[in-house]
This record gives C-alpha cells, sequence and structure tokens, in this order.
C-alpha cells in the first residue's frame, strides 16, 4: 500500500513538473513582452494585461490619420493559450468599427485559427502590428465585414462615447480614458454652438428689418419737413 502511495506521489510530481514549464514560461514570456513593449512601443496601439490573469490581455488601436478609423480608438481583447508562445492566442474586437465583428473570434494568420502559421518567436507587439495592417487591408477572412469609408467614419467618431462606457477600458487605460473624455466635451461644446448659430443668424434678419424700417421713416419725415419749410418760404414770399 506504501508502495502505490509513493507511485502515485511521484506520478503527480512528474505531472505537475511537465505542467508548471508551459504555465510558467506563458507567464515568463508574457512579462517580458509587456516590458518589451512599454520600452519600444507599437504606433497607434497600446495594451494591458488584465491584472488578474496575465493571460487576458487588453489593447486598444488608434485609427491612423489617413485612414477611414482616423480619430477612432478601439478596444479588443487578446487570449493567451498556457503554452504560450507555443500556440497563437485568440484575438477579438469589442469597440464597433466596421472591419471586423465585435466578440468574436478572428481568422488571422496571428490568431489561433491558423497554429500552422503561427511562429513561436512573434511577440504581443508582433500580433498587435500584425492586427493593425491586416485591419487598414480589405481582404475578406472569417470574422471581418464590409462597410463604405463613410460608415467607417461614423464607428470611428461613435467610439470615443462607446470606450468610456467600457469598464475594462476606463481601468486599464485612465490616462486615455480622459484624453477622450476631454475629445468628447469639446465636440459637445462645438455642437451646442453649431446649434445656437442658426438661431442668432435667424434673428439677424429681423434686426436688418427694424433698422431698414427706422432709416426709411426718417428719411420721410425728413423729406416731408423739407417740403414744409419750402412752402413757408413761398408763402412768406408771395405774402410781401
Amino acid at each position: 500500500m506504501a508502495q502505490r502511495s509513493a507511485h502515485c506521489t511521484l506520478h503527480l510530481i512528474l505531472n505537475e513538473r511537465i505542467m508548471a514549464p508551459k504555465t510558467s514560461s506563458a507567464t515568463l514570456r508574457l512579462k517580458q513582452d509587456y516590458l518589451r513593449l512599454k520600452n519600444d512601443p507599437v504606433p497607434y496601439v497600446i495594451a494591458e494585461p488584465n491584472p488578474s490573469n496575465i493571460l487576458e490581455w487588453y489593447y486598444v488601436v488608434s485609427g491612423p490619420d489617413d485612414s477611414p478609423y482616423a480619430g477612432g480608438y478601439y478596444l479588443g481583447r487578446l487570449v493567451f493559450p498556457r503554452d504560450f508562445p507555443f500556440k497563437p492566442p485568440s484575438i477579438y474586437m469589442i469597440t464597433p468599427n466596421g472591419r471586423f465583428k465585435t466578440n468574436t473570434r478572428l481568422c488571422l494568420s496571428i490568431s489561433d485559427y491558423h497554429p500552422d502559421t503561427w511562429n513561436p518567436a512573434w511577440s504581443v507587439s508582433t500580433i498587435l502590428t500584425g492586427l493593425l495592417s491586416f485591419m487598414l487591408e480589405n481582404s475578406p477572412t472569417m470574422g471581418s465585414i464590409e462597410m463604405t469609408d463613410y460608415e467607417r467614419r461614423q464607428l470611428a467618431a461613435q467610439s470615443l462615447e462607446s470606450n468610456v462606457r467600457d469598464e475594462n477600458f476606463c481601468e486599464l487605460f485612465p490616462e486615455l480614458t480622459m484624453t477622450i473624455q476631454t475629445e468628447i466635451e469639446k465636440r459637445n461644446l462645438a455642437r451646442a454652438n453649431e446649434e445656437q448659430s442658426p438661431s442668432m443668424d435667424s434673428s439677424q434678419p429681423e434686426n436688418n428689418i427694424l433698422h431698414s424700417v427706422v432709416y426709411n421713416s426718417v428719411v420721410v419725415v425728413g423729406f416731408a419737413l423739407f417740403i414744409y419749410l419750402v412752402r413757408y418760404v413761398l408763402y412768406n414770399m408771395n405774402i410781401e
């Protein structure tokens, strides 16, 4: 019995040793990728791991100025397997964007849809760079959608309000949240000014009409006085 118990204990220890490298290697690699991402940021992209689960990351893609996504901020999620970097992550887009379906696993060469094309040397920075590159294309794939550039620009403008309502966005990206809230206030102020402008413009013709009436009245009164003076002078000359 004791021999069997010792055998079971040894088997359990061996299993733990086999499983431990997978989990620890993923954690170690993701920590390294996080430091690399902070020291060498990716253009138009930021990312933060879930504080309670390093295998789950959230990222934000900023729309490049020369794209239909300009001015937009797009929240997404990466879910890494325990044996990362030997297997690729699942990739999701959360913010409506006009390129990808939301909350749907995306079929990309850098995602778990294509483990055959995955390269363990690829980092989180590589994944996010590839995602942005594919977002700017129009190649169809599982999880992509077709929209016009106009519709994508509309969604870019709406993305600000959408993100500040997202709890994960506000918690993980507080500085960007403040920036977006400031931008929203500017937009609301500009919209309010635009709404006031027509009312001011509509009152301007009324003022012009009033000025015209007053001016005409003064001219008429002045002309009447002139006629009266002429008649008065002529009348006095006839009397003399």
